[in-house]
């Protein structure tokens, strides 16, 4: 598929005009020997549309990580003052997933009738929006309405973001079709920097100027970004497609994925109403410092994503394994996190801080190979190439994200005031450890089934052979 922009067409495999013009030049600005000429030969040789579309997304990226990350560190506290017990805060963190699942699904169905550009840059509008009401939330009574209204507002974000981010992907991978994983790793450096900006800014926002101005600031940051992404976001067209969600997420082998994205997202989401509070609890650290703790897992990270964007598409032989042991490696962390009494560590800072640094380069592992592999399934069961496709796998991925993002709270929040934040992160690991087995099972079988079918062919073809020569044995 040719890039877009590109008046001169398809290129030969393997010649400097493809190597140049290929997103995995752009991640060599990350990875590269650090030359200077290289970088500048890079962005040159971007077309147009790619460059635009690599501004826009990373825009998005920044600005709505950053407004989602910034909750952790003071909310619950300041929910708590509100009447909201901790089951109710885990469950103000979780309904943002639960719309954004359903939200998913329908604007990757619609998204050629709608428009990506539309949907882009509509859903970044109210988004930003939304991000500064609740920062009014604290001048609402407590009790039920304060409540009601935090369910109203985030349910209005989530769906604003599934917009956004469902255009954007669909958006991205139209313009880079060969190098997914590699651009979408590399964005990730702004997504990951919005998550380690997104805390400590918030917290010393709110130390400072109190509830109201973390969310203002950030709101009127993002709202500032529209009349940007409506002049330069390229507008793709194409035709709506004859496939389904349905024929696509029951293939087995998506369904897998499907649950390998469940089960990270869940302990990406566990940790959003509870670390704060355990944090606080064990170590009394002030509202400030919080989001300190929440770095070491967004920064290794952001590091870590634009390798594994780039493995992925330059060694596909390796998704697999990429998937299966960053599932493994996250059930390790989540049963250190506590850690869980049978282990009889003891709980201390540097742990906690370790623990999600290693926690951050396994999610990275297993997320980026997803996206290319479930499009890669797609194309191998007759789904057509295009934006329609492209919508669909982004909408699925975003909707798959939001269920463990709706569970991970929800249950975190309920089973941190049960059994506490030990035994409940090793319940997160066990159910990553599941999804990394279950995946690695499949993988074996198959590898094991194309083997098989592989000898059979050659026997079939050796006794094809056989029978066509003569018999020497009769005169």
């Amino acid at each position: 598929m040719d890039a877009p922009g590109d008046p001169e067409g398809p290129r030969p495999p393997g010649g400097d005009r493809e190597l140049a013009d290929a997103p995995g030049a752009w991640a060599w600005l990350w990875f590269g020997d650090g030359r200077l000429a290289g970088a500048r030969e890079t962005a040159r040789r971007l077309s147009r549309d790619q460059l635009f579309v690599l501004i826009s997304t990373a825009s998005l990226n920044l600005g709505s990580m950053m407004c989602y990350s910034i909750l952790g560190p003071f909310f619950p506290q300041e929910a708590e003052k509100k009447g909201a017990s901790n089951t109710v805060i885990g469950m103000i963190f979780g309904c943002y997933a639960l719309f954004e699942l359903v939200a998913s699904l329908v604007f990757g169905k619609y998204l050629v009738h709608v428009g990506a550009k539309f949907m882009f840059v509509a859903g970044m509008f109210v988004s930003g929006g939304v991000t500064i009401l609740f920062g009014v939330l604290d001048q609402v009574p407590e009790g039920p309405i304060f409540i009601a209204m935090c369910f109203l507002v985030r349910v209005t974000d989530a769906i604003s973001f599934a917009a956004a981010i469902t255009a954007s992907s669909s958006v991205l991978a139209k313009a880079f079709p060969n190098h997914v994983a590699t651009v979408m790793g590399s964005l990730e450096i702004f997504s990951g920097l919005g998550l380690v900006l997104g805390p400590p800014l918030g917290g010393f926002l709110y130390q400072s100027f109190g509830y109201e101005m973390p969310f203002i600031f950030l709101g009127c940051a993002l709202l500032l970004m529209v009349p940007l992404n409506m002049c330069i976001l390229p507008n793709y067209e194409s035709a709506p497609g004859k496939h389904s969600f349905w024929k696509l997420v029951t293939s087995p082998k998506v369904a897998l994925i499907a649950f390998v994205i469940n089960a990270l997202s869940s302990c990406f989401g566990f940790l959003e109403p509870t670390l704060s509070l355990f944090v606080v609890e064990k170590f009394n650290l002030p509202a400030g410092y919080v989001g300190l703790v929440f770095l070491g897992l967004a920064l290794s990270y952001t590091i870590s994503s634009p390798l594994f964007g780039l493995l992925s598409d330059k060694m596909p032989h390796l998704r697999k394994w990429l998937l299966v042991f960053g599932s493994l490696i996250t059930a390790g962390c989540y049963m250190l996190l506590g850690p869980v009494p049978v282990l009889h560590i003891k709980s201390q800072l540097w742990l906690l801080v370790l623990v999600s640094v290693i926690n951050g380069i396994s999610a990275g592992m297993s997320i980026f190979p997803t996206f290319p592999e479930i499009l890669d399934c797609a194309y191998e069961n007759g789904f057509e190439e295009g934006l329609s496709t492209l919508g669909l796998v982004s909408g699925l991925i975003s909707a798959m994200w939001s269920v463990g993002a709706f569970v991970g709270p929800t249950l975190g929040g309920f089973l941190y005031e049960k059994i506490g934040f030990e035994w409940a992160a090793a319940v997160q690991g066990l159910w990553a450890l599941t999804s990394g087995l279950a995946m690695g099972l499949f993988y074996l079988l198959e590898h094991s089934r194309r083997r098989r079918s592989k000898l059979q062919n050659i026997l079939g073809t050796d006794g094809e052979r056989a029978a066509l020569l003569p018999d020497e044995s009769q005169p």
